[in-house]
């Protein structure tokens, strides 16, 4: 279920479907690097002006599901327009910044994303932009990226499945908000 917190700048209500701390675990594979399954923590948030501020972090994980070694970091701020174009702009911690122009599709809440333009330091590696697909898909938050270098063509590289992340707060502010439940939980459901 999608929640619009009353608070919530009202150009931003088509991105309400992004907004909470999310988790989960996906796939990187692109040539030069190694493959692997890691996990992510992803948090959209926002403070009542025209944008939702973006955090991610990733790490390799290994066959058992544990934390190897941080993979990486990314954040910005996303807005959208009363046409439902959608514009990021995103800072990496391997020296790339990214501006992303795309679309909130019609109907569903699922955002297409193109770089528009890629700034590098010396340091980073290379890297000459990309693709991005996000959707909201039963609960879920899923996405996919594809990334292009001088040498290798557009291709995917990265995709997860994200869970929304209650925190202890909502949980407390759920059992506050439950009202009258029966005592044996059966009769809830007839």
């Amino acid at each position: 279920m999608i929640e619009i917190p009353s608070d919530l700048n009202p150009d931003l209500v088509p991105l309400a479907f992004l907004l909470g701390n999310w988790a989960g675990a996906g796939v990187t594979d692109f040539p030069g690097a190694e493959k692997a399954n890691f996990g992510q923590e992803v948090s959209f948030t926002h403070d009542g002006r025209d944008f939702i501020e973006y955090r991610s972090y990733t790490w390799v994980l290994d066959s058992e599901g544990n934390k190897v070694k941080p993979l990486e970091s990314e954040s910005g701020f996303w807005r959208i327009d009363k046409d439902r174009k959608v514009e990021v702009v995103m800072v990496r911690d391997d020296g790339v910044v990214e501006v992303w122009y795309g679309e909130l599709a019609d109907q569903k809440p699922q955002i297409d994303l193109v770089t528009d333009a890629v700034a590098r330091t010396a340091a980073s590696g290379p890297y000459t932009g990309g693709k991005r697909l996000y959707g909201y898909v039963k609960g879920d938050l899923m996405w996919v990226g594809e990334k292009q270098t001088p040498e290798v063509p557009l291709r995917p590289y990265m995709s997860a499945q994200l869970k929304k992340v209650v925190t202890p707060e909502e949980v407390a502010d759920m059992a506050r908000n439950l009202g009258d439940l029966p005592d044996d939980g059966i009769a809830f459901f007839k």
